[in-house]
């Protein structure tokens, strides 16, 4: 009888700066401690401080300003543009590994932002001013399961955790996308792109009164945490179906 046999290549995990996993055990103690912290009601002078002194500082022209710069966080259009990215290098290289990032990177955010946002259920800084018209020292704790949910899932910030991780993506798949054309990409506009989006999310979010300080920095330590994980993957050497032989680019290294 004849003996098939199946050729795989060896999967090793993609390294990140900074290297090794005490990174991602700091990112997730943080989160942790922010949390147990705000449980117990510390920290909520420095949200409410934020929070009024951004309310006293925010004429009508910076307030336009700050929620037009919001709309570079929007989720839909982030996962829109990475997966527009995806589907173009995998219809120009022939390969279904491009589009394997976006896809996961949606299965992870909606997998853990989301559900951290319910199971919190802390109220936004503006819920004293619309609805459901809380008392304004109603606005500040977590867990207020008693609320409807729409009305509870200011932490962590999604604004924030979003934009780390989808233009993460996003700079993942640019540089092939831009290679295919000729136009090398310096790795200092890939720093950029995957800094300064989150940075200005986190700024103008906070200074809207859409979410407490302490929500945009648990988005934050989230967020780093996720795209640390996605940035691990070997997208070029993760074993694949047979039934997609043909389409089996990689993508992330010339082709």
């Amino acid at each position: 009888m004849r003996e098939t046999t199946a050729v795989w290549r060896q999967v090793r995990l993609q390294p990140v700066r900074p290297p090794g996993w005490w990174f991602d055990a700091l990112l997730l103690a943080g989160l942790v401690a922010l949390t147990t912290a705000l449980t117990a009601g510390h920290l909520f002078g420095l949200d409410r401080s934020v929070a009024d002194w951004s309310d006293a500082h925010r004429p009508a022209g910076a307030y336009w300003v700050a929620r037009i710069l919001n709309h570079v966080g929007q989720g839909t259009p982030l996962t829109l543009i990475a997966a527009g990215l995806g589907a173009l290098l995998a219809v120009r290289l022939r390969s279904v590994r491009p589009m394997l990032p976006p896809v996961v990177a949606f299965g992870l955010t909606y997998l853990t932002i989301g559900p951290l946002k319910v199971w919190t259920a802390r109220p936004a800084p503006s819920a004293s001013v619309r609805e459901p018209y809380l008392p304004p020292e109603r606005t500040l704790p977590l867990f207020q399961d008693d609320l409807p949910v729409r009305f509870a899932q200011s932490y962590p910030s999604g604004h924030v955790a979003n934009a780390i991780v989808w233009y993460g993506v996003i700079a993942l798949l640019i540089v092939p996308v831009l290679r295919g054309f000729g136009r090398p990409v310096p790795p200092r506009l890939v720093t950029v792109v995957r800094i300064v989006p989150p940075l200005v999310v986190l700024c103008t979010t906070t200074y809207l009164g859409w979410h407490w300080l302490t929500d945009s920095v648990a988005g934050l330590l989230l967020g780093l945490l996720l795209d640390r994980l996605l940035h691990r993957v070997p997208w070029d050497d993760l074993p694949l179906p047979r039934a997609v032989d043909r389409w089996n680019r990689p993508f992330t290294s010339d082709p």
